[in-house]
């Protein structure tokens, strides 16, 4: 009997014992299936933002380089015309032009938030007002910045410039004036049709328009023999041709759910969305102008030929691989509008992540590349020797430069499609002008570091202001961020799309 009850009870401890550890097993194995899923899910996660991003990121950064071509092809055929004739279209593109394409550029910005949180809220109707505003409020301010262009031959003599290209420059100015009023319509339109998606309409038009620029451009100068006038007028039309080829797409059916006509509803709320851009045109510009600064302060260095003949190679090539983080800059803008239009504070901020990590990687790969080859970077714009060993010194504040480059344009798209353009330009005016540019002259002229100390200094104003909106991102509370930018969607919509009073459907 005792043996058979002593049997019997090691029968059960055998039977509990395997239940305990099929149990285990059976833990075990759910534990490695849900880890397995989550990491198949966080796989998937990511492929699908990143083909989302790069769907706005690759059209963006070919279009940028067609209209970058604009300007070469320009100045390309200008320096076949004479020394003079270059230098003034060098000066009206890359000064007049660029400064006021900077500042329509960073007002046409409040769009990214508008209409890629509109879009994301579904509230389709009140892109086209979005995009009618802008063109409004973009035209007044072109009109205003009128008299640079009528000015420009007393401004140059007054900065020091010979008479003969200031009075040239100042000719093509005044012939410069039509581009400079498309840009009113251009950007609008770009950035309304990037916040639903289609940039790549952007970079048909633009890619079919360089072809076209080209062939007016040589038809203007050697066929009718207009000269520097005709250079201008053929980048005149090209730029009209854009802005006619996107309107076109737009009018005749491109844009069905987002453009129901021309509305008077476009007239109200002017003051809130000129607030919006011009908070967003002073964030842009104080991040171009940063830069630019530094060639001014190294042209007034002594001894400064060299130093600034390095330093623009530079330059060019960081201008170069800036497209990329620029395009990450507009692409993360609209991804992160749309999540938070469409209430998703985690979705915005997967995206970031996303986004950030993508730029950081193309970043850090570029400035490796500028390390290794740091002694051969000069030999694509310069024979000199001494120019080549100048940069090569340089290259690794290059390097630097571009690192952080990489990550500050991506949060600065992510403030834009926050709406949180008014705090970065505060942060934007202490980092860079209070910070940044006085430790670069201190270091540059009182210790004595030349070009290496302004730029070292200016690196530094990036760091911290890229460090201020890093723990800015990290800290914000994106539910509440989808919160506001529903509220503002509604705040901004008209009541009741069906009764919009349209005077052109």
């Amino acid at each position: 009997m005792e043996e058979a009850m002593s049997s019997e009870q090691s029968a059960q401890s055998e039977l509990v014992g395997g239940l305990a550890i099929s149990q285990l097993v059976g833990r075990e194995d759910h534990d490695r299936d849900r880890g397995g899923a989550e990491e198949t899910g966080l796989k998937r996660r990511l492929w699908v933002e990143t083909k989302k991003l790069w769907h706005l990121v690759g059209p963006t950064i070919l279009s940028r380089i067609c209209t970058a071509t604009f300007a070469v092809v320009t100045q390309a055929f200008a320096g076949h015309l004479g020394d003079v004739e270059l230098a003034s279209i060098s000066i009206v593109n890359t000064v007049i032009l660029g400064f006021c394409f900077g500042l329509v550029t960073g007002m046409s910005s409040a769009l990214d938030t508008l209409c890629g949180q509109a879009f994301g809220a579904k509230s389709y109707h009140m892109l086209g007002i979005h995009l009618q505003r802008s063109c409004i409020v973009l035209l007044l301010c072109c009109c205003l910045l009128l008299p640079v262009y009528i000015f420009t031959t007393p401004v140059l003599k007054l900065l020091g410039q010979p008479h003969d290209v200031a009075v040239q420059s100042g000719l093509v100015a005044v012939w410069s004036i039509p581009q400079h009023m498309s840009f009113a319509f251009v950007l609008p339109a770009f950035k309304f049709l990037q916040a639903q998606l289609k940039p790549g309409v952007f970079a048909w038009v633009s890619m079919g328009t360089l072809g076209v620029h080209v062939a007016i451009s040589w038809l203007f100068m050697y066929k009718f023999r207009f000269g520097v006038v005709g250079i201008a007028v053929a980048l005149d039309v090209s730029w009209w041709i854009m802005v006619v080829g996107m309107f076109g797409y737009v009018l005749c059916g491109g844009c069905p759910e987002t453009w129901t006509g021309f509305s008077v509803n476009a007239f109200s709320g002017l003051w809130d969305f000129f607030k919006l851009s011009a908070a967003s045109g002073v964030m842009i510009c104080l991040e171009n102008w940063y830069y630019r600064i530094l060639v001014l302060m190294t042209g007034n260095l002594k001894n400064s030929t060299l130093a600034l003949d390095a330093l623009l190679v530079c330059m060019n090539v960081n201008a170069w691989e800036m497209m990329i983080p620029i395009s990450f800059f507009a692409a993360i803008g609209v991804r992160v509008a749309n999540e938070l239009g469409a209430g998703n504070g985690k979705g915005a901020k997967f995206a970031t992540k996303v986004s950030v990590g993508q730029s950081l990687s193309i970043g850090i790969l570029f400035s490796l590349l500028i390390i290794l080859f740091n002694h051969k970077l000069a030999m694509i714009f310069s024979s000199s020797h001494d120019v080549i060993q100048a940069v090569g010194k340089l290259s690794y504040l290059l390097a630097l430069t571009i690192l952080f480059n990489s990550v500050q344009p991506v949060l600065s798209g992510v403030a834009v499609g926050s709406g949180w353009q008014s705090w970065v330009a505060y942060i934007n005016i202490g980092c860079y002008y209070l910070i940044g540019i006085p430790v670069g002259l201190l270091l540059g002229r009182v210790f004595n570091f030349g070009v290496k100390g302004i730029w070292g200094g200016m690196i530094f104003g990036t760091a911290v202001q890229t460090t201020i909106l890093a723990i800015i991102t990290i800290l914000c509370d994106w539910e509440k961020e989808a919160q506001k930018a529903v509220l503002r969607v509604k705040h901004l919509s008209s009541p009741n799309p069906d009764d919009d009073q349209l005077i052109n459907g």
